[in-house]
């Protein structure tokens, strides 16, 4: 083992914070499997050898969207071929296909529509709750939140306030892509800052509700601006306690304006090992199957990683990115992935309740 990394080992053993030195060591090693031993000790002394997951369904209202981020290739400018916007009808349909397959999330994110009303979310989050109460609805990013606030005019308490009041239970991490002015600045200039994505999740934490976060890692970011895109959200977590899971969030070039390939396996498995390590702070870490697919998803509950995501159902915003692998997952084969890896299948709901476990 290097010797930078024994440093970290002995520090992982003892439970003694990582610097981001450490983390940017992490990153730039090549010897994959010690960082595996490390993260993979470090989730199994919190979470034991528990992996979980949800079966939720998601929906995505509209793909019309006032930005137009160079590594999007979900959203449309209206009128566009291929841009939609659902009908409340549409929505709902969703939301009985999702109490069929006995789903007890809905994961309802979109673009930032120049005409629709924030009543028109009200009465949405309404609605699927007075149809749906036993499902938890995950909705809105930090971005959606913000944009909501641009244009009633409201503060972000009050809009939060609002909305969970209709029916909102916690945000998806989406929208932080990398914090790094330098970066964000290429990619999403038109999107909210680094700055004002925190201070939004700052105030749902405040409001009661919690959120996940993520990371957009393999366009043009450096590992430096990762480290610190990790490093503010750890500070914030320690102020707060409200994120549930770390998601990091693998690039997709097709049909973007960033030309660039695929990340790699060694990228896909340190992002997710060194956000365990690093965010000693966060419960759990998720490998989005749909991301880095389901045979590196399952190779991962050895990297640090204790939560594959769910069932899905009709994923739009990576697949529209070129993502290969399929739309959906049903339980069993959720559960064969995680029972395949020597780890024991825990459904949840959103807030990590456990919904039933497969004993080993």
């Amino acid at each position: 083992m290097e010797a930078a990394l024994k440093t970290i080992h002995d520090k992982v053993h003892a439970g003694r914070r990582l610097t981001e030195e450490d983390a940017l060591a992490l990153f730039l090693t090549r010897d994959i499997l010690s960082v595996g031993e490390m993260a993979d000790f470090a989730n199994r002394r919190r979470n034991g050898d528990r992996v979980y997951f949800i079966v939720n369904r998601h929906i995505n209202p509209t793909n019309i969207c006032v930005n137009r981020c160079q590594f999007c290739a979900f959203s449309k400018t209206k009128g566009e071929p291929l841009a939609y916007t659902m009908t409340m009808d549409e929505i709902l349909r969703r939301g009985e296909e999702a109490a069929l397959q006995k789903a007890t999330e809905l994961h309802i994110v979109g673009g930032l529509h120049p005409d629709l009303p924030f009543d028109f979310y009200l009465v949405m989050l309404r609605t699927l709750r007075e149809r749906f109460p036993s499902m938890h609805i995950q909705a809105f990013t930090a971005v959606e939140i913000d944009y909501f606030s641009k244009i009633t005019g409201l503060s972000l308490s009050e809009v939060i306030r609002q909305m969970k009041e209709a029916g909102l239970g916690s945000l998806p991490g989406g929208g932080a892509e990398i914090f790094a002015p330098e970066v964000r600045n290429r990619i999403c200039p038109e999107k909210i800052t680094g700055d004002r994505w925190l201070e939004v999740m700052e105030a749902v934490h405040a409001a009661g509700l919690r959120s996940n976060a993520t990371m957009l890692y393999g366009h043009v970011e450096t590992l430096e601006s990762r480290v610190d895109h990790m490093r503010r959200l750890r500070e914030l977590q320690d102020r707060t306690g409200g994120f549930q899971s770390f998601i990091p969030l693998a690039f997709h070039p097709k049909n973007t304006q960033i030309a660039k390939g695929y990340t790699t396996g060694l990228e896909d498995l340190l992002a997710l090992a060194v956000g365990r390590l690093y965010l000693d702070n966060f419960a759990h870490v998720k490998s989005f199957w749909i991301m880095v697919g389901p045979k590196l998803a399952q190779i991962s509950l050895h990297f640090g990683v204790n939560d594959i995501d769910g069932t899905v159902v009709e994923e739009k915003i990576t697949h529209a990115a070129g993502a290969q692998a399929g739309q959906a997952m049903t339980v069993s084969e959720l559960v064969t992935m995680i029972r395949q890896a020597g780890r024991v299948p825990v459904e949840r709901d959103t807030l990590y309740n456990v919904v039933r476990e497969w004993p080993a």
